[in-house]
């Protein structure tokens, strides 16, 4: 058994953003994991940006063909991921995070329309895009309130343009239908509402709500681990 962890959007280095939690994992239970890298957000060869979703989709597969078994993490866009993926046999759970379950044919952009807040993002450049308007301290205040300051550093300094596909792409599949799944509530996060998140989770197969901002598995990767670790008992049961 492994965990897969899949990112969300518009940032880069997968394996930055779920060390702590990594971490943790694997001395707490002996359990490697692994993150995903995407392609739409630069994260592998600059031509696959313009790939979008069906490329970042292609990714968690290969990843999956290499694993027998895993429980697969997936972090608001990466909920998307996991949905256009589809249903592979190495997936025994999936772990969502204030994330999204969409329906087929429903795009990332779609998903979003409605938000009382939405994060502001405009076009960098030809096909990709980018957040708008933030700077380190306010980037913090709004995705990682309940982190360490020099998280929100580091953490800003991975922010990244992302292929326009990634947010215009309908899902072709509903990957989540039909396997065991729990959604992470992320209690006081400031990025992604709580009528969206509870929508989402009301399709998994059971929630537990956090007291954390977007992204607990930096601010508090010990609530992310104990999650994993009872996923991870009834896998052993």
């Amino acid at each position: 058994m492994e965990v897969i962890f899949v990112h969300g959007a518009l940032v880069r280095d997968g394996a930055w953003w779920w060390r702590a939690t990594a971490e943790l994992l694997q001395e707490r239970t002996g359990v490697i994991s692994r993150a995903v890298a995407l392609p739409s957000c630069g994260e592998t060869a600059p031509d696959e940006t313009a790939g979008g979703l069906l490329a970042d989709a292609k990714a968690l597969r290969r990843e999956l063909d290499r694993v027998d078994s895993a429980i697969v993490v997936g972090h608001s866009y990466g909920g998307t991921v996991i949905a256009e993926a589809g249903r592979h046999p190495s997936v025994s759970n999936l772990l969502y995070i204030s994330s999204y379950l969409p329906d087929v044919g429903q795009s990332q952009g779609s998903i979003m329309i409605g938000e009382p807040n939405p994060v502001a993002v405009d076009e960098v450049s030809a096909g990709l895009i980018g957040i708008a308007g933030y700077d380190v301290a306010s980037f913090g205040e709004r995705f990682l309130q309940d982190a360490e300051r020099s998280a929100q550093e580091e953490a800003w300094s991975r922010v990244t343009a992302q292929g326009v596909g990634a947010f215009t792409t309908p899902t072709s599949q509903a990957g989540w239908e039909g396997i065991d799944s729990t959604y992470l509530i992320c209690g006081d996060d400031r990025s992604t509402s709580l009528e969206l998140q509870r929508f989402h989770a009301a399709r998994a197969t059971r929630s537990v709500e956090l007291p954390t901002g977007h992204h607990p598995f930096v601010s508090r990767p010990d609530l992310v681990v104990a999650e994993l670790e009872v996923l991870l008992a009834q896998n052993r049961a």
